[in-house]
């Protein structure tokens, strides 16, 4: 079963998990470079254990096509002899009791925080704009 980006045809950044604690962006970068070209590769660490991270990442390409075509090929594939889940990348959700700030969030600095930012709009003006 293939996740299909035609939901979403700008999606380009790709989920990678079940990662063995040997896999470190040069052999991510080598596995999927040749679905296409590669913006960035990101491992979150694992400061919580002695592991080097916390056995997945992500992987951006330029194109959605790209990104589609690496999901086709290596979800499921054998990586240092562990199996890999490759899939779309979700959005971050904030959870409830979370300690991330909402305006941490572009979507909300988008719609808030840069239109407050304009000097040529009042605060009066904001306050309308945002509640009606």
């Amino acid at each position: 079963m293939s996740t299909e980006i035609k939901d979403n045809p700008n999606k380009t950044t790709i989920y990678v998990g079940g990662l063995d604690d040997q896999v470190n962006e040069k052999i991510l970068h080598a596995a999927f470079v040749p679905f296409g070209d590669i913006v960035e590769i990101q491992i979150p660490p694992d400061p919580a254990s002695h592991n080097q991270h916390r056995g997945f990442g992500f992987i951006e390409f330029e194109e959605a096509a790209d990104a589609q075509e690496a999901i086709d090929n290596m979800n499921l594939s054998e990586l240092y002899g562990k199996v890999i889940k490759v899939n779309l990348a979700r959005p971050m959700r904030i959870k409830e009791g979370s300690v991330r700030a909402v305006w941490s969030e572009d979507a909300w600095l988008q719609k808030y925080a840069l239109k407050s930012a304009d000097p040529k709009v009042s605060y009066d003006e904001y306050e309308k704009e945002t509640n009606s």
